[in-house]
């Protein structure tokens, strides 16, 4: 092992810190907002699931909303994972 230690990294500049605060706070709302559309694309499957609109009765309503449900609920939980693995900032290695 050696007693190396690593080069320090320069002072950040006040706009750099305002711009990646600026896209974190984008990045966060982006995250909440597809969480929200895929509570609104649940919701709206599980109402025609259960025949809630007259454009879709019986079996396909079923079916349908099953689809719409499970489109719905990859956004609300996988897609927003996805997107903060994304985002995440990289790890320094040791």
């Amino acid at each position: 092992m050696s007693d190396q230690t690593p080069p320090e990294m320069p002072p950040e500049t006040p706009e750099a810190a305002a711009h990646r605060e600026a896209l974190a706070k984008q990045r966060f709302l982006m995250i909440g907002l597809f969480r929200l559309s895929g509570a609104f694309i649940l919701a709206f499957g599980i109402a025609i699931s259960l025949q809630r609109f007259a454009f879709v009765q019986g079996d396909k309503a079923k079916w349908m909303g099953i689809i719409v449900s499970t489109v719905g609920f990859i956004q609300f939980l996988i897609v927003p994972r996805m997107l903060a693995r994304a985002f995440a900032t990289p790890r320094e290695k040791p």
